[in-house]
């Protein structure tokens, strides 16, 4: 990384500390990290120079980067190498970011606790369990509905609806259409 600048050399090495914390090595949040802040779209081999990491960790880390669909194959006139690119929109990458950690975690477990709530308790212990179940699959099924709901809104709304924060709960409170701030619901 020594032909990086110091802003980006900190940038670089913050997101490869922060990839392990995310679910991804330090190299792809490395390779992310660079195509997010260059101007231009990068090919592998300058992005292994960059870096300074092998070419097939390059590979390996663009493949699973567009598998999370956070980087883009771009094909520059005159040049028969792949570049690729992220979306600089910060909405577009949170949207797909969410997007993608649903269909990977969100959906798997929701699918499971349906086909176990649907299995009739063979005793006392699988009825606790399913009850709890139920509240979980309740819940996650819940978020999943104001998450589809949040996707339909555009950016500026959504940053509106972000930036008010608790004078939501505060509005609620002043028109009767919750208790007052407390224990979250059981």
């Amino acid at each position: 990384m020594q032909n990086l600048s110091p802003l980006v050399r900190s940038f670089v090495a913050h997101f490869g500390e922060m990839g392990s914390r995310w679910g991804i090595n330090r190299t792809v949040g490395q390779i992310y990290a660079l195509l997010f802040v260059s101007p231009e779209p990068l090919h592998a081999d300058a992005i292994a120079q960059a870096l300074e990491f092998s070419r097939s960790n390059v590979s390996m880390g663009l493949k699973e980067l567009q598998g999370w669909r956070l980087v883009k194959l771009r094909h520059l006139p005159g040049d028969r190498r792949e570049h690729f690119e992220t979306p600089t929109d910060a909405w577009e990458i949170f949207l797909t970011l969410a997007q993608e950690r649903r269909r990977r975690e969100i959906e798997p477990t929701l699918s499971m606790l349906r086909n176990a709530l649907l299995e009739a308790p063979s005793n006392e212990a699988d009825r606790v369990a399913q009850e709890r179940m139920q509240g979980m699959y309740e819940l996650i099924d819940m978020l999943s509905t104001w998450f589809d709901d949040v996707q339909r809104l555009d950016a500026q709304t959504l940053s509106q609806l972000i930036k008010m924060g608790a004078k939501v709960q505060r509005l609620l409170e002043f028109t009767g259409k919750v208790k007052p701030a407390g224990k979250l619901p059981a």
